[in-house]
């Protein structure tokens, strides 16, 4: 089975919010752990908080996290002034098509962004939204092992 997403980025600092915005998405979703912030560690970055802002002038945005640790998730909510949707099951549909109708959320004009193929970029297949698949925002960083299980994960996509 292979998995193509709409866009395959570097990072989140390479979507072009401009064709997106002219493409009449007007809402983007969000991968938390290694998308957003690095994995667990309930931080956004200077620059990651300062890209958010400029995003959401032209967009509904909001993190959908499989995360279920509850200590994490209130780590988190306390610095996200946006909503969150934890516990997503990805990539499953089910909480994640609740949360945008809870929203008022057209599925049809967003986006998910999210640095796993079999987790983030299928369910947005499956929602029938666009996606983009970007590489983890702390790849340099990360484990020989960690980078080679992505790896692994990356042969189901189509480029």
């Amino acid at each position: 089975m292979f998995i193509k997403p709409d866009y395959n980025l570097k990072s989140i600092y390479d979507i072009n919010l401009e064709e997106l915005k002219n493409s009449g998405i007007n809402a983007m979703l969000f991968d938390l752990d290694s998308t957003l912030m690095a994995s667990k560690s309930g931080v956004y970055s200077k620059e990651v908080l300062e890209w958010l802002d400029k995003v959401r002038k032209d967009f509904f945005i909001a993190v959908v996290s499989n995360n279920k640790n509850p200590e994490y998730i209130e780590k988190v909510k306390k610095v996200s002034d946006f909503p969150l949707l934890f516990n997503a099951a990805k990539p499953e549909t089910k909480a994640v098509t609740a949360f945008l109708k809870h929203h008022g959320v057209d599925v049809a004009k967003s986006v998910l962004v999210g640095d796993r193929p079999l987790t983030d970029v299928l369910c947005g297949k499956k929602l029938g939204c666009k996606t983009i698949l970007v590489d983890s925002i702390t790849a340099d960083s990360e484990k020989k092992i960690v980078r080679f299980v992505r790896a692994l994960e990356r042969i189901t996509v189509k480029r």
